[in-house]
């Protein structure tokens, strides 16, 4: 069924009508934006949550049920919405890298984003500038033959389907992007906390128990980094134990994690449940949304072929850090060793001890010598 005419027209009208007030915000015109996608059909919602947004999160998650379809973040009616700078432009790209089904709207114009690029755009209003000579503020004067094309957007990108991702590159670039915005939304959270606006929260909690057993002297940007690549890996860990899994969840990644890594599990036992914080939630919900649509078998095929790699857990980390923090990787020395260049170290080594030094039994031997 069509969205009614009147619904696009309503929202205009809403538009001009904060706007002619002379005192509105950003804030002001979400009630408008959460009627526009209510209209386009039973099941359809746009949440808006403040806490969830202070800490870095886009304002609109759009949802059919309780599955996120998409996100939207508006920018007031004066702000134009191609080529920002400063901290706009480093929250879009962080958002971009993130976020395959995105909107960003000023109300008047709509930018339509998939995948990271710009599909598709369209203006439904503009601002004019009073007579001249007169004192009147700039006002906004619909477009209403471009209502059609608007309509059809939304349709589009409430419809679209997630990409299926089939190769190790997508796969790593995609969780690299989820993992930045985690590590961003919980550095943002962990400060929040520490300031008293929120008490102490489990996540403040599970940070200063790891500065306490851990590393006395790491920061709050330094846990969240950790932190953000641990989740994002571990759910990458349980995804690998149900390569033909047709739906994944952070609950799913519970039952799925091998039992040999307890750290990993006791971790996902909070990722898992109900009291995840929801400043995080959203992500990690998202981020299990791009596992379900991957193909694993496909990415997998062959990774062992072509590079002589047996545990794909092991050595597709190499692949995720290049994508996730290259300079990291650089510095660290997160490089990939052939199999049959250790296998010959750790022969060539064994002969040695055994011929050079008289160890019987070679790396095997437990004998001390002074």
């Amino acid at each position: 069924m069509s969205m009614p005419m009147s619904t696009i027209d309503k929202f205009v009208t809403q538009v001009q009508g904060i706007h002619s007030s002379g005192k509105a915000t950003e804030h002001s015109y979400r009630a408008a934006i959460e009627g526009i996608f209510a209209a386009l059909g039973d099941g359809i919602s746009a949440l808006n949550e403040p806490k969830r947004i202070e800490c870095g999160a886009p304002d609109f998650i759009i949802q059919r049920g309780d599955t996120a379809i998409g996100y939207v973040e508006t920018k007031d009616t004066d702000v134009a919405l191609r080529g920002m700078s400063g901290s706009n432009r480093e929250q879009q790209l962080r958002y971009l890298a993130a976020l395959p089904n995105l909107i960003y709207t000023n109300c008047l114009t709509w930018d339509f984003y998939r995948e990271g690029e710009l599909s598709d755009s369209v203006a439904i209003a503009e601002v004019r500038e009073g007579a001249a000579g007169a004192k009147e503020q700039p006002a906004i004067f619909p477009l209403p033959e471009q209502y059609d094309r608007l309509e059809a957007l939304l349709r589009e990108f409430i419809a679209r389907p997630p990409q299926t991702i089939t190769t190790p590159q997508e796969l790593a670039e995609s969780m690299a992007g989820k993992a930045g915005l985690i590590k961003e939304v919980l550095a943002l959270s962990l400060h929040e906390d520490k300031d008293g606006k929120n008490g102490e929260s489990e996540l403040y909690s599970q940070y200063l128990a790891f500065k306490e057993d851990l590393i006395p002297d790491i920061s709050e940007q330094e846990f969240a980094d950790i932190y953000a690549e641990t989740v994002t890996y571990g759910m990458f860990a349980a995804r690998l134990h149900a390569p033909k899994a047709d739906s994944f969840s952070r609950r799913d990644a519970l039952d799925m994690l091998p039992k040999s890594n307890p750290f990993l599990r006791s971790l996902f036992g909070y990722i898992a449940g109900q009291e995840l914080d929801r400043r995080i939630a959203w992500i990690i919900d998202d981020l299990a949304q791009v596992f379900a649509a991957c193909d694993m078998g496909s990415v997998m095929a062959g990774f062992g072929e072509l590079s002589g790699r047996q545990d794909p857990f092991l050595h597709f980390y190499e692949t995720f850090l290049t994508a996730y923090d290259p300079r990291r990787r650089k510095a660290c020395g997160v490089w990939y060793t052939p199999e049959a260049v250790v296998k010959f170290i750790v022969r060539a080594v064994d002969e040695v001890l055994q011929t050079q030094f008289g160890l019987r039994d070679g790396l095997a031997d437990t004998s001390k010598v002074t």
